[in-house]
C-alpha cells in the first residue's frame, strides 16, 4: 500500500455503507444506508446496485450537499432519478475521473446457484475500484467470487462476508487470498445477513501476509 494512503480515511459506517476520503479532501460515499447522522458532505455517491440497502434516496440525501454528483450503474437510470442529484450512468470497464479520484468500474455478480437469483450477472450491477493517493480500494458490491473479480489488482479490498447474498466468511478469504490486496476490510455482515462473528471466521483463513481490518462502526 502506498505510505501517501491514510487508512483512517476509509470508514464502513454500516453494513456496505463506505466513506472515503482524499488527502485533497475530496469524499466518496458508496452505498450510504441506515445513516444517522446528516453530514452533508458528500462530493460524490457510487451505487453498486439497486437494493435498498444499496440504494437509499433517504440515506443518499442524508450525505448529499450542492454539486453532489451519482455515479451508479446504467442499468439503474429509472431508479436514480429517485436521489434528485446529478447522475453519471456507468458500466463494467468504464474509467472515470471523480476529482482527484480515479475509477474503474467492475462487475459484481452472483455465480454460486442458490444466490443467482438475487445479483445475476445480466442485470450489469458493478463495484468500483478507487485510486486514491496511490493506493488501489476495491469495493467488491454484493457479489461472489467469480472470473472477473478473481483478476482484480488493489491494494486494499472491501469485501461483503455474510453469505446469504454474497460470499460467506470462507468464500471471501478464498477470493482475498486470490486477489492477495496487502488489506482486507470486511463488509456487509452482522445486520442484515451474517453475523458480528464472521471477521474472526474470515481473519482466520486470509493469508498471514495480509492485514484484515475491522471498519464497521454499527
Amino acid at each position: 500500500m502506498a505510505n501517501t494512503f491514510n487508512l483512517d480515511n476509509i470508514r464502513v459506517l454500516t453494513h456496505s455503507a463506505i466513506r472515503i476520503q482524499s488527502n485533497a479532501g475530496t469524499v466518496v460515499y458508496v452505498d450510504p444506508y441506515n445513516l444517522t447522522d446528516e453530514t452533508h458532505d458528500a462530493d460524490f455517491v457510487l451505487v453498486t446496485h439497486a437494493h435498498y440497502d444499496h440504494f437509499s434516496p433517504e440515506d443518499i440525501a442524508r450525505v448529499a450537499k450542492e454539486g453532489t454528483e451519482l455515479v451508479a450503474p446504467a442499468s439503474m437510470a429509472d431508479d436514480a432519478s429517485r436521489a434528485g442529484l446529478p447522475y453519471r450512468s456507468v458500466e463494467a470497464g468504464q474509467r472515470l475521473e471523480l476529482a482527484d479520484i480515479a475509477v474503474e468500474v467492475v462487475p459484481a455478480y452472483n455465480v454460486e446457484p442458490e444466490r443467482q437469483g438475487f445479483h445475476p450477472k445480466p442485470r450489469e450491477w458493478v463495484g468500483y475500484v478507487l485510486t486514491v493517493d496511490g493506493s488501489r480500494i476495491y469495493i467488491a458490491g454484493d457479489t461472489d467470487q467469480n472470473p472477473d473479480n478473481s483478476e482484480i489488482s488493489c491494494d486494499i479490498a472491501l469485501i461483503p462476508i455474510g453469505g446469504t447474498y454474497t460470499m460467506d466468511p470462507h468464500q471471501a478469504a478464498t477470493l482475498i487470498n486470490t486477489i492477495s490486496p496487502r488489506v482486507a476490510i470486511p463488509t456487509h455482515y452482522g445486520s442484515v445477513a451474517g453475523s458480528m462473528d464472521d471477521p474472526d471466521t474470515f481473519k482466520a483463513e486470509v493469508n498471514s501476509d495480509i492485514k484484515v481490518v475491522i471498519k464497521l462502526e454499527r
